[in-house]
């Protein structure tokens, strides 16, 4: 490692903690519990602890400037490939908590999690501290019997605390943004009066409206928990450990997380928002031991479509892959977007839906499955026979009975809300990702400090980094009245 040219060494003569100076981002970036925990425990034995640092930290350390060792919980993954051989190329160690290389593949497991220090004796004494105890065997405790790759995975938890209806406008999980008709809760009120709850869910004919909502045969339809469920009963039918899944990102983190969970090796092609989504590169990261492909359309959180031809070809050329193709933003593109008419001759696709999204019932968690006649027969005997509970159950009938609601706000999405969005963006000049859902991805200067002042005024959107680290605003869009408030309260805060 160099700086200015001259060749830098790390050269802490440290040799404890507590001689040791410790840089962190913030106290905040670690969760409750255990990583909280954890750095408390790395903070009270060393001889100082400054926050502030970011990456600057990693430089102070490579370059033998006071910093000794530096703790994270955040750091993302596109920063392992500039930070990692600054340090290690400075003599210093850098590895995750438990003392793994940091690496792309494993960034599912160390969940940003980071250590580096300037000697390896600092190093080991800062894992002694943040490692568990059944990594490390203290007090006496059996090791885990649990596999040892799922004793590496951070659980996936998404900013959901303090969110309010009724104090927000809610623009940061792409949620429908206003209740649904009364019919709805109205249902769920008159099915709770029949004093049922003691009784296992009956499902009736539930699949096949679902199918015909769809326009697929029953036998080619299968409801889930939520679209979750079919993305982790999909990869635990389909996918051997050790195995390769092609995932592009930046995308949702669960298909990740499912695909860790099962021990596979993520190979992650970039979207871009010039070339959009990523084919050739899908195509060419194809081997014999690729066993899994997760097409996102449109993808979350740039909104980008795939183009049908585009799946088709790498379905043919993928014959003994799972295709993943999730649809959970389906009614906001059009009807001839969808692979649900390829399904009897490319038996490797799987298409998962949602009513999380335009049908605004995530609370109960309901999605469906799409997929060849005996890839659903295969996967209702991996489903638990009473996963999704009697309340979806009623409020779907309900919402199915009277779907106008649904295609209402979708048409007001599409032709009014997006496109005024879309309008005072390019007259901002503020660069975005085109999207066709119901969200865009968008570059805002300083967009942490824009987002803290947006949830100051009642509005939530959520920060997002893209495929080089950058950060940006996801921004979900509401209804027109919703999204002119957004744009009044941006133009009072930007100049």
């Amino acid at each position: 490692t160099k700086l200015n040219g001259t060749l830098v060494h790390t050269r802490s003569a440290s040799t404890e903690l507590k001689e040791t100076m410790l840089y962190a981002t913030t106290p905040e970036m670690f969760s409750s519990g255990f990583e909280t925990e954890r750095f408390d425990a790395v903070r009270a034995s060393v001889k100082r602890t400054l926050y502030g640092c970011d990456c600057y930290a990693y430089g102070l350390l490579a370059a033998g400037f006071g910093a000794d060792l530096v703790v994270e919980a955040d750091l993302c993954v596109y920063d392992y490939a500039a930070l990692v051989p600054v340090v290690l190329g400075a003599g210093g160690l850098m590895t995750d908590w438990s003392g793994q290389p940091l690496t792309l593949q494993r960034h599912g497991f160390s969940h940003g999690r980071v250590v580096a220090a300037a000697n390896a004796t600092i190093h080991a004494a800062a894992l002694e501290l943040l490692a568990t105890p059944s990594e490390n065997g203290s007090n006496g405790k059996p090791h885990s019997v649990l596999k040892p790759h799922l004793r590496e995975l951070a659980p996936y938890k998404p900013p959901l605390d303090g969110r309010s209806p009724d104090q927000h406008i809610l623009l940061d999980f792409n949620e429908r943004t206003i209740p649904v008709p009364e019919h709805i809760p109205a249902a769920i009120t008159k099915h709770m009066a029949t004093k049922g709850l003691q009784c296992y869910p009956a499902y009736g004919d539930l699949n096949e409206n679902i199918a015909e909502y769809a326009g697929v045969p029953a036998d080619q339809c299968m409801f889930t928990n939520g679209s979750d469920q079919g993305i982790d009963l999909i990869i635990r039918a389909c996918c051997a450990s050790g195995t390769e899944a092609i995932i592009p990102a930046p995308t949702f983190a669960m298909y990740e997380q499912a695909a860790l969970t099962e021990n596979l090796v993520i190979k992650r092609p970039f979207f871009t928002r010039e070339r959009g989504f990523p084919t050739d590169e899908v195509i060419a990261a194809v081997n014999d031991k690729t066993s899994l492909i997760v097409l996102s359309n449109p993808n979350n959180p740039t909104g980008t479509p795939i183009a049908k031809a585009d799946m088709v070809k790498i379905a043919l050329f993928a014959p003994n892959c799972a295709i993943l193709i999730d649809e959970c933003y389906y009614e906001f593109m059009p009807p001839e977007s969808s692979m649900k008419n390829e399904l009897a001759r490319l038996p490797n696709v799987f298409v998962t839906r949602t009513f999380s999204k335009t049908w605004g019932i995530p609370s109960l968690r309901l999605g469906y499955l799409l997929s060849a006649e005996h890839n659903i027969r295969a996967l209702c005997s991996v489903r638990g026979p009473y996963d999704v509970n009697q309340l979806s159950v009623v409020a779907v009938r309900a919402a199915m009975s009277a779907p106008q609601y649904v295609f209402d706000y979708v048409k007001e999405h599409n032709t009014i809300a997006r496109p005024a969005f879309e309008r005072y963006l390019d007259k901002k000049g503020i660069v975005y990702w085109p999207s066709s859902a119901n969200y865009i991805f968008c570059y805002f200067p300083e967009p942490m400090e824009l987002e803290a002042k947006l949830r100051a005024r009642g509005i939530l959107v959520r920060p997002k980094k893209d495929a080089d680290g950058v950060t940006g605003l996801r921004v979900s869009i509401g209804t027109a009245a919703q999204t002119d408030q957004l744009i009044s309260t941006l133009e009072q805060l930007l100049p």
